[in-house]
């Protein structure tokens, strides 16, 4: 029978995926109780994506893995790590914070293949390319070796993605179908951000459009 717990949800404007870091900082004094009481008992709070309209019923848990800084007023500075996704089978507005009965899911079994690992590498590698070009930072922990699942929330992670999509990732089940969409998904990222960065230098300066405007056909 799938695990069942009940646990603090933290509505969020961002997409949490496992593995994936998430800087806080904790001012309201809801949140500063909850995030006490995790940090007391080590352990987890929910975290799902809320657009301002919507909140949606699948997210991650995230265990807070440093504190960085604590104020007089009892704000919190904190970072924090997704671990385990759930879907809320059941939700509790009554108190201070939302609680939720949720219920844990995870990839399916897969077999891991030559073409799977050929995709991580050149995911990350597309990534990196990505975020080297917008001067982003990688929100992951480096120096330590990850599996393909791992890689494949690690694609999904880049900011090249919008919170959408990066739920769609969350919500999938197969190691090897995130791994697609995601390096599918960089490549058309990462080619329309060189085509939109030429356009910008020839807009700027005296150089030969022709050879972009065949490309863009």
């Amino acid at each position: 029978m799938p695990l069942k717990i009940k646990i603090p949800l933290f509505p969020l404007g961002v997409v949490l995926l496992p593995e994936m870091l998430l800087p806080l900082h904790i001012f309201e004094e809801r949140y500063k109780k909850m995030i006490g009481e995790c940090l007391d008992r080590d352990e987890e709070f929910g975290v799902v994506y809320y657009n301002g309209s919507e909140m949606q019923s699948r997210g991650c848990t995230a265990r807070v893995i440093r504190v960085l800084k604590r104020y007089p007023d009892g704000r919190l500075d904190i970072v924090t790590k997704g671990e385990r996704r759930f879907t809320v089978e059941d939700l509790n507005e009554d108190g201070p914070c939302l609680e939720a009965l949720v219920e844990f899911f995870d990839d399916e079994e897969e077999t891991p293949t030559r073409k799977m690992a050929l995709l991580a590498t050149e995911g990350v590698e597309l990534m990196m390319q990505l975020e080297g070009i917008g001067d982003r930072e990688i929100s992951f922990e480096v120096g330590k070796e990850i599996g393909l699942k791992e890689a494949s929330y690690l694609i999904a992670s880049s900011e090249g993605f919008t919170p959408g999509e990066k739920q769609e990732f969350l919500e999938m089940t197969s190691t090897y179908d995130r791994l697609d969409k995601g390096v599918r998904s960089l490549r058309k990222i990462l080619e329309r951000t060189r085509l939109n960065q030429e356009i910008r230098k020839i807009i700027g300066g005296n150089g030969d459009a022709s050879e972009l405007v065949h490309r863009l056909k």
